[in-house]
């Protein structure tokens, strides 16, 4: 009956059309009626302590760096250093969009703005060269997926904050799946870009390549900088994000000079209204989290998944199964913040790593960015490659499925995690 009157409420708010973090309050209200607790105080005292989180303050730092990067300069030339190198190839504006994936990732944390800022400059260039469309706009929604995977990602910091997990461990795990991605990406593009007949870019000599890179320097240097302070112990990922930030902001103003001081009020106010939606969420889900915990319902939930407690495979196997099933109607961020109070009891009880489950639990909310209805990759992408909801899954098929195989081989072999975060840790 609990469980009935929560997902009824919230997917009842939801159908009408409310915003999430309003139909989170709406099925938090209806479980407190329903236990007899009706108290307008706790509303208000959930809702600002989940939004007073000292981690939760890398969110908007790293929003803004990546708001900062884009309007830096920055993205243009981290794909001109990436095309010097692999624009001669076939297929070779594939390629770049799959690194610039990969570095973007690096940079922002955000699947969103990365398919924005890379499928506006690279979508033009390639159905320009002869590549199809949909293929096209499908593998960089594809590729869009890795920034929330590779650090830094502002669904870890989330899902971190809403577990307990140690972001920094998060962060660190997250790097080999992310490249696996990547390299799933490069391996089902080579296949499919063979028969194509597409233009190459001319060759690039060792000058171009050079100048290139020394030109992308700056960006190229950020993420190592996050990635050793953190595995160094130099600061904190909430610290990382005030790094990212003023990095970028110092690269845009006084080493690219393409930041402008009349553009940061817009920069500022754009990332300050993309952080209150976040951090709104955020704020909501406490509440649903709290009333959670007080009726019990992940109790509910180990009763029902308890004959699979004994069998860590079978239990992974089926709790990905439900959450791809959830991604398909919900966004990534709501569904972290409603399923993680949730499975993390059943977690604990079957004794397998959390720091692991998470980067499984991410990495399968991230797949469901590219899966209709909702979908909000596909949305950015098929707004910036100018196609519909249907063409881009024509063109999206196989880099999806390849993801989804990834994350199987995650599930069947955990040690692809594992063994390099206990590498990067000691």
């Amino acid at each position: 009956m609990t469980i009935t009157i929560f997902l009824g409420s919230l997917m009842g708010a939801m159908a009408l059309g409310m915003p999430i973090a309003f139909a989170l309050l709406i099925s938090g209200v209806a479980l407190m009626l329903l236990l007899g607790m009706f108290d307008s105080q706790i509303i208000a005292q959930n809702l600002f302590d989940g939004a007073n989180s000292f981690p939760l303050m890398a969110v908007p730092f790293f929003i803004l760096a990546g708001e900062l990067m884009n309007a830096g300069g920055i993205s243009n030339r981290i794909i001109n250093s990436a095309l010097s190198f692999v624009g001669h190839i076939r297929g070779g504006l594939g390629y770049v969009a799959i690194i610039g994936s990969v570095i973007f990732a690096g940079l922002s944390g955000s699947a969103l703005a990365d398919t924005a800022a890379l499928g506006a400059i690279l979508i033009p260039m390639m159905v320009k060269a002869g590549y199809d469309r949909n293929r096209s706009t499908g593998l960089i929604a594809a590729g869009g997926i890795i920034a929330p995977i590779i650090p830094p990602s502002i669904p870890l910091i989330i899902f971190g904050v809403t577990s307990g997990v140690s972001i920094t461990k998060l962060f660190l795990a997250g790097i080999v799946p992310g490249i696996l991605i990547a390299v799933g990406l490069v391996i089902t593009w080579t296949i499919i870009v063979r028969k194509d007949k597409v233009d190459v870019l001319p060759r690039s000599s060792f000058k171009e390549k050079w100048q290139a890179t020394k030109q992308a320097f700056w960006a190229l240097l950020l993420p190592l900088i996050i990635i050793g302070g953190l595995r160094g112990g130099v600061f904190t990922p909430t610290e990382a994000a005030v790094v990212a930030a003023f990095y970028a902001l110092f690269v845009g103003l006084v080493i690219y000079r393409e930041l402008k001081i009349e553009n940061l009020y817009h920069i500022l106010v754009t990332s300050a209204k993309t952080t209150s939606v976040v951090m709104f969420l955020v704020a909501a889900s406490m509440v649903s989290a709290w009333l959670i915990t007080v009726a019990d319902i992940p109790a509910l939930i180990t009763d029902l998944l308890g004959p699979f407690v004994e069998n860590k495979l079978v239990l992974l196997l089926l709790i990905n199964l439900l959450v791809l099933l959830v991604g398909t109607a919900m966004d990534l961020t709501p569904t972290i913040l409603i399923l993680t109070p949730v499975l993390m009891p059943i977690i604990e009880m079957a004794g397998i790593d959390p720091v692991y489950f998470g980067i499984l639990f991410v990495l399968n909310n991230c797949i469901g960015l590219l899966t209709p209805p909702v979908g909000a990759v596909l949305n950015v992408a098929c707004g910036v490659g100018k196609i519909e909801m249907e063409d881009i899954m024509k063109g999206i098929w196989p880099f999806l499925l390849v993801e989804v195989l990834i994350l199987l081989l995650l599930i069947l072999f955990p040690s692809l995690v594992t063994v390099p975060l206990q590498w990067m840790t000691s």
